[in-house]
């Protein structure tokens, strides 16, 4: 996706939505967003009355003040904003990410099952922001809502984060994805990729979420008689992938970071041909896998609607894509 041509693009003006599914005034859906600015927020704040904000900076470190405090998340990291928090994003440059918002509940670990109390994202890594606040009076602050999937601005005359202190626990938060203890298979066949969850937003159903963010991180392969890429294969949820950096090892050619893919529930995917003849060639011998690179995937029970935007407007739609697996 584009970084933003115009100047004086922020991050507000340079959210656009790629696909999603539901509704934000019955609480329940997702709606995937692509994020691209060159300016900061300047007297300028937001807050989400839909849901919560998950946040995979690309390209550009962001600066993100908030009620509570400031964060600084760079490329590798993500932060949480989670709904109705006040929040201004400042950037050195040109800048670009993606965000997944879910509606219906908040984003929690996932249920570690047998492999225990340790493992996967540790909740010890998670850190929240440092204190600070400002006293700005006699100024004009914007400070746009998004509420039921449009923006709304009403100006103040002071500035939103002058809160001194606060108590709970309800807060932003932020995650290094290289504290990520992965797990995998030590001796043959693949586990399933929800052992790659970083974080869940639950559904009612048991097995299958409103919304998974999961990644495909630096690690070691090892698995005996096996295709190690990922099996071709369908299933019953949507899969929308990014990548922060590198390539990605079952697509090496034609998916850049920055960019993005979505294979829609029950349509077949895999690795493309070349990921193929490498594999079922290759010598099964313990392999570093993803050293350099960083994928991720939005993973949803839902079935996401492509928007207008992600269509057509963006002008990045890859009509040839299918090509990959022709070889087959």
């Amino acid at each position: 996706f584009d970084l933003p041509e115009m100047k004086n693009v922020d991050f507000v003006d340079g959210l656009n939505t790629i696909c999603g599914a539901g509704d934000p005034r019955a609480r329940h859906g997702i709606a995937i967003h692509i994020f691209s600015c060159n300016s900061s927020m300047t007297d300028k704040a937001m807050y989400n009355s839909d849901g919560d904000f998950l946040i995979v900076p690309q390209q550009g470190s962001l600066y993100i003040v908030t009620e509570f405090g400031r964060m600084f998340v760079k490329p590798g990291e993500i932060c949480v904003i989670q709904q109705g928090m006040r929040f201004s994003v400042q950037v050195s440059g040109p800048s670009r990410g993606y965000v997944l918002e879910v509606y219906d509940n908040h984003f929690v670990l996932p249920y570690l099952g047998p492999i225990g109390g340790n493992g996967l994202a540790n909740p010890r890594d998670f850190e929240t922001p440092t204190a600070w606040y400002e006293d700005r009076d006699d100024i004009v602050y914007t400070v746009v809502s998004k509420y039921q999937g449009a923006f709304f601005h009403a100006t103040q005359g002071h500035s939103p984060f002058d809160v001194v202190a606060w108590h709970g626990n309800y807060v932003p938060y932020k995650y290094n994805l290289s504290n990520f203890m992965t797990v995998n298979t030590v001796s043959f066949d693949h586990c399933d990729p929800s052992i790659f969850t970083v974080l869940t937003c639950p559904s009612t159903k048991p097995g299958v979420a409103i919304a998974d963010f999961v990644i495909f991180p630096p690690r070691w392969s090892v698995a005996e008689k096996t295709f190690r890429p990922p099996y071709y294969h369908r299933n019953c949820m949507s899969e929308f992938m990014g990548l922060i950096l590198g390539n990605y090892e079952a697509k090496e050619r034609g998916f850049a970071p920055g960019g993005a893919s979505l294979h829609s529930m029950m349509t077949p995917h895999g690795p493309d041909t070349q990921c193929f003849e490498t594999a079922s060639n290759a010598k099964l011998e313990p392999q570093r896998i993803g050293d350099g690179s960083l994928a991720f995937m939005f993973e949803s029970s839902l079935s996401l609607a492509v928007t207008e935007w992600g269509v057509h407007t963006c002008n990045k739609l890859d009509q040839d894509y299918y090509r990959c697996w022709q070889g087959l």
